[in-house]
């Protein structure tokens, strides 16, 4: 039953994953605590292990097809690599309890969010050029010295949160890039599944470092579950709007957060 329930979170992981370019984090962490009764700083461990396994599948795909944007993706992901070990540490310093409430508000955050960009207005503006980055006439973008310093200070924002809370941060990735970079859904998508790759990584390593081990049988199983979810992703989406995905994740975690909330104050 415990192998079976693993190879399922792992697909909804997955699944969350391919349809959004970020998110199935904030699903793998209570999975792991409350369906399958790992400890919290080990579940943020082995989800991290887990989303950054699973999009490194994600973006062999999304490579194929021209959707990563390499300068941009590994520029933003040498910021969150740096800012990953220092959210590890930071979450060592504090109560279980206390970082599973912080968890849960930054899941309402990010589902409000998800929610308010899901909106048409929300969608005219993200087209819009952006004021910090431009791109020149053949889509690459400008590297200024300003449009480098707030891509790594967001991708520093990102990687804290990360080994933080073991989330990958897709669902802060896509919007940073499409605000503030210019690039289209597609490409951010598939870029910010390259960040998630590299951000994971190096907060894995910073978790073994500080002395925590994960299970690597669950982890596996995770990475499995996760890639047929993938696979399942890459079939609903091109049947169902974005916006209404969006939003129905969305609601999806309001609910995850408000129970775990719950049971962290029980």
């Amino acid at each position: 039953m415990f192998y079976s329930l693993s190879l399922l979170f792992g697909s909804f992981v997955g699944f969350a994953l391919g349809l959004t370019g970020g998110g199935g984090s904030l699903l793998a962490v209570p999975l792991l605590i409350y369906g399958l009764s790992i400890s919290p700083r080990e579940a943020f461990g082995i989800s991290l292990a887990a989303v950054g396994a699973t999009a490194l599948i994600g973006l062999g795909q999304r490579m194929r097809v021209g959707e990563v944007e390499l300068g941009t993706g590994v520029l933003f992901a040498l910021a969150g690599m740096t800012g990953a070990p220092i959210g590890i540490w930071f979450a060592g310093k504090i109560p279980e309890t206390v970082l599973l409430i912080l968890f849960a508000v930054l899941m309402l955050f990010i589902a409000w969010k998800m929610w308010r960009e899901s909106s048409q207005e929300i969608k005219k503006i993200s087209q819009m050029e952006p004021s910090t980055c431009q791109r020149e006439e053949s889509g690459k973008l400008k590297f200024t010295s300003r449009c480098a310093l707030l891509l790594i200070l967001v991708g520093l924002g990102t990687g804290f949160l990360s080994g933080m809370f073991g989330v990958g941060g897709g669902v802060v990735i896509v919007p940073a890039l499409i605000m503030f970079s210019g690039m289209t859904i597609h490409r951010a998508v598939g870029t910010s599944l390259l960040v998630i790759v590299l951000i994971s990584i190096s907060g894995v390593l910073s978790h073994f470092v500080a002395g925590r081990g994960i299970s690597l049988e669950v982890t596996g199983l995770f990475v499995l579950g996760g890639i047929i979810g993938l696979f399942l992703s890459n079939l609903v989406s091109k049947r169902i709007p974005g916006s209404m995905l969006q939003k129905v994740f969305a609601a999806g975690i309001v609910v995850v957060a408000i129970f775990v909330a719950g049971k962290t104050l029980a």
